[in-house]
C-alpha cells in the first residue's frame, strides 16, 4: 500500500514537471503576443544630444551661447509656423526640442521658455504637453529650493511660467515668496514687481477682497513716489474691483480720486464718463442728489468738450432719474436738451428713442396733443430706419383712443394711418432740423444755473 502511494506522488511530481517543460516551449513562440508597448518616451526626457551642442559635453563659452540662442529663436519661429499651417504636432515637436537645449543656458531662461510653450499648449487645449511642461517646471523648482535659496529673478521667472499655465495658486505662493524676500532685503522694485504680479492674479481668480488691498498697496506706493501714470492706473482698478465687487461707497471715492487725477494731468476728456459712473453709484447707495450732481457735471464737461455721445449718455441718466422720482416737468425739459445733442451727433436711433420717451411722459399724464407729436416725430424717424414701426403706430393708437374717450359725437374714430406722418423717402426734414439747430451752446450757462438754483430731488 506504501510502495502504491510513493509511485502516485512519483507520477505527480513527473506530470507537473513535464507540463512546466511543455508550458517553457510554448512562452517564447507567443512572446510577441504576451509582451507589452514600450512606454513612450517624455519629450524633455530624450538625452540630450543635438548637433547644435559641442560634440564633447562642456560649458559653452559666451560667443557659443550667443549663437545657441539665435539658433534657439530661430526654432521657434520654425515652430510658429508649423502652427499658423496647422501642423500642430509637428510645431510642439520642434519646440520640445527648443526646450530640451534650453536648459543649456541656465534655468531662468529654460523656465521662460516652458512658460511660453506651455501657454501655447494651454491655449491649444493640448492636456498632455501641458502636464509635461508643468512637471518640468515643479522640477526645476524643486531641484533649485535643494540647491540654493531661490533668486528673486528665477522666483519670477518661475511664477510667470505657472501663471501662463493657469496654476493660479502655484503662482501666488511664488510670488508671496518674492515679496518676503523683498521686504527682507529692502528691495522696494522688486516688492512692487511682486505685487504687481499678485494684484493680476487675484483678479484673474475674481479675489476681490484680496486683490483691492494689493492694489491700495501699490496706489500708497505710486503715491509716495509722486508717479501720477501708475496712480492712475491703480485708481482705475480699485474702481473696476470696487464696482464688480457692489461696493458703490469705495468704488465712487476712488472714481472721484480718479477724476481729480484725470484733472491734475489735464486728461480731461476722460472725466464725464467717469462722472456717469459716479452718479450710477450714487443712485445704487439711493442718493439721487449727489447722483443727480454728478449727471450734471458730467453733461457739462462733456458738451463744453464736445463729447456729443457722454453729453448724451448723461442727459439720459439724468432724464431718467427724474423720472423716477416723478419729476416729469424736469425730465421733459431734460429731454428737450437731449433733442439738441442727438441732432448735433447725427444719431437718429437716439433720436427716435428720446420722441418715444417724451410721448410716453406725455401719454401717462394723458396730455394726448403734445403726446401724438412726439410719437409722429418717432414714427418717421422710425420708417426711415425700418425699425420699430410697429411700436410707434402702436403708441399713436393708444393716444388716439385716449383722445376720443369720452367724446359723445358718433364721429368715426381716425385710422392710425390717417393721423400718422407720411413716409419720408430720406431723412431730409430731420437733417434740415440738424444743419440749421441754432446755437445750443447759447442756454447752456442758463440750464447749468436753473440745476444749481433748484434743489429738485428734496
Amino acid at each position: 500500500m506504501t510502495s502504491f502511494g510513493n509511485y502516485i506522488h512519483k507520477l505527480s511530481v513527473l506530470t507537473i514537471l513535464g507540463f512546466i517543460m511543455f508550458v517553457a516551449d510554448i512562452v517564447p513562440s507567443n512572446q510577441p503576443a504576451l509582451s507589452l508597448p514600450e512606454p513612450e518616451l517624455n519629450p524633455l526626457e530624450i538625452p540630450l544630444d543635438d548637433e547644435l551642442l559641442p560634440s564633447v559635453p562642456r560649458p559653452l563659452t559666451p560667443l557659443e551661447q550667443k549663437r545657441l540662442r539665435r539658433n534657439l529663436d530661430e526654432l521657434n519661429q520654425e515652430a510658429q509656423q508649423e502652427l499658423d499651417d496647422g501642423n500642430d504636432n509637428e510645431a510642439f515637436k520642434i519646440w520640445y526640442r527648443e526646450l530640451r537645449l534650453r536648459r543649456v543656458l541656465g534655468r531662468i531662461e529654460e523656465v521662460n521658455a516652458l512658460g511660453r510653450v506651455g501657454e501655447i499648449a494651454w491655449n491649444k487645449t493640448r492636456t498632455e504637453d501641458v502636464q509635461i511642461i508643468s512637471k518640468r517646471i515643479v522640477e526645476l523648482q524643486q531641484l533649485s529650493e535643494q540647491e540654493d535659496p531661490l533668486s528673486p529673478e528665477f522666483l519670477i521667472a518661475l511664477a510667470n511660467a505657472y501663471a501662463k499655465l493657469h496654476s493660479l495658486d502655484n503662482s501666488i505662493i511664488v510670488y508671496q515668496k518674492v515679496l518676503n524676500y523683498a521686504r527682507e532685503n529692502d528691495s522696494p522694485f522688486t516688492e512692487k514687481e511682486a505685487l504687481q504680479g499678485l494684484g493680476r492674479l487675484y483678479l484673474a481668480k475674481f479675489d476681490y477682497p484680496q486683490a483691492a488691498t494689493i492694489y491700495e498697496e501699490l496706489l500708497d506706493m505710486a503715491q509716495l513716489e509722486q508717479n501720477t501714470y501708475e496712480e492712475g492706473l491703480y485708481l482705475q482698478a480699485l474702481a473696476e474691483i470696487y464696482t464688480a465687487s457692489l461696493q458703490p461707497n469705495n468704488a465712487a471715492d476712488i472714481k472721484q480720486r480718479l477724476v481729480d487725477s484725470h484733472l491734475a494731468s489735464q486728461n480731461i476728456e476722460f472725466v464725464p464718463p467717469l462722472k456717469i459712473d459716479i452718479g450710477q453709484d450714487y443712485e445704487t447707495l439711493d442718493q439721487p442728489e449727489l447722483a443727480s450732481q454728478n449727471y450734471q457735471e458730467a453733461y457739462a464737461l462733456a458738451w463744453s468738450l464736445q463729447l456729443f455721445g457722454a453729453a448724451a449718455e448723461a442727459l439720459t441718466r439724468l432724464a431718467n432719474l427724474y423720472t423716477e422720482y416723478e419729476q416729469e416737468d424736469y425730465a421733459l425739459q431734460i429731454y428737450q436738451r437731449l433733442i439738441q445733442v442727438e441732432q448735433l451727433s447725427y444719431n437718429y436711433y437716439g433720436l427716435m428713442r428720446v420722441y418715444d420717451k417724451i410721448g410716453e411722459i406725455y401719454l401717462e399724464n394723458e396730455q394726448y396733443e403734445p403726446a401724438l407729436s412726439a410719437f409722429q416725430e418717432g414714427l418717421i424717424l422710425a420708417r426711415s430706419l425700418n425699425h420699430n414701426q410697429e411700436h410707434f403706430l402702436s403708441q399713436i393708437q393708444k393716444v388716439n383712443q385716449g383722445m376720443n374717450q369720452g367724446i359723445e359725437e358718433e364721429e368715426e374714430t381716425p385710422t392710425v394711418e390717417e393721423d400718422a406722418p407720411s413716409v419720408p423717402t430720406e431723412l431730409d426734414t430731420i437733417k434740415d432740423e440738424i444743419e440749421n439747430p441754432g446755437n445750443p451752446f447759447d442756454s447752456i450757462d442758463e440750464f447749468e444755473n436753473r440745476f444749481e438754483r433748484d434743489n429738485i430731488l428734496r
